[in-house]
């Protein structure tokens, strides 16, 4: 079926022209996993949440801005996929999903996310990305075993100190935001081991020599005038990264290293939970 076709028949609300959008997906599929992605969805059909034993559903890539109530039966949930959608708030009944391990929310309308996420107890990667926030919600900092952060290209300035409190966090992806200095918060997580910050407005780098965790920093595209110290073994992605925190001059000329290699997955490629 072609995209043309699927954005016209998405725009029928009827039960049979649903259907069709789902290319007869009838019953549950042995693997315990349905992908909708790029059907032109407007909602979600209703029978998908009598699969009471579904554990991966992904809706990325719809014109999703609603989950119907029902959605709360798929109590397996492990990984929900809502990525590429038109969601301007978090449906509540996401956050009844108890087993939920991984949730994408990239690329939506979210300003915020409601409190009630904190019930997300088995939460272990989120995915924020291109949204609205101008400030990291604090309820993130409740997700007491969340393992990957990534709230790339959002407005956010600072980071709330509670963040320390998550001490399962080894990855944060911040790339693409309005932070004018390193964030503080994360001279104090020793646990982190890969933090990412490129693509901001930073022009100084404190030293990160004393994270003992830390494997990978990402810093590149910054109006810095250093590079961060770290500890031996530490890869560092920015200019000067090969070379002495202080840039070195030959010939009157700032000798500036820039790698492309970001090895941020894409939406496409989801992990699946540990």
């Amino acid at each position: 079926m072609g995209n043309s076709l699927k954005a016209i028949v998405a725009f029928v609300p009827s039960d049979e022209c649903q259907k069709y959008l789902l290319e007869d997906l009838e019953e549950m599929p042995v693997d315990k996993m349905v992908d909708l992605s790029g059907r032109q969805l407007r909602r979600l059909p209703l029978h998908i949440c009598s699969f009471r034993e579904l554990v991966k559903l992904y809706l990325s890539d719809n014109n999703l801005n609603h989950l119907p109530p029902e959605l709360e039966q798929l109590q397996n949930l492990q990984i929900l996929a809502l990525d590429f959608n038109n969601f301007k708030a978090l449906p509540l009944v996401v956050c009844t999903l108890k087993q939920l391990c991984i949730l994408y929310l990239g690329n939506n309308k979210l300003c915020s996310l409601p409190l009630e996420l904190r019930l997300l107890r088995n939460l272990r990667t989120l995915w924020i990305e291109s949204n609205c926030l101008q400030c990291l919600p604090e309820v993130v900092c409740e997700l007491s075993l969340l393992k990957t952060l990534h709230a790339g290209s959002n407005a956010l300035r600072t980071l709330p100190t509670q963040l320390r409190c998550l001490q399962e966090l080894r990855t944060i992806w911040l790339s693409g935001n309005l932070l004018s200095e390193f964030p503080p918060v994360l001279l104090d997580m020793p646990f982190l081991e890969v933090i990412d910050v490129d693509r901001n407005s930073i022009r100084f780098f404190p030293s990160l020599a004393h994270l003992p965790g830390l494997k990978l920093v990402i810093y590149d595209h910054n109006p810095c005038r250093n590079a961060p110290k770290v500890a031996k073994g530490v890869r560092r992605v920015g200019r000067w990264s090969e070379e002495s925190p202080e840039p070195r001059k030959r010939s009157g000329a700032v000798i500036e290293i820039t790698l492309d290699e970001k090895p941020s997955p894409p939406p496409a490629a989801k992990p699946e939970p540990e």
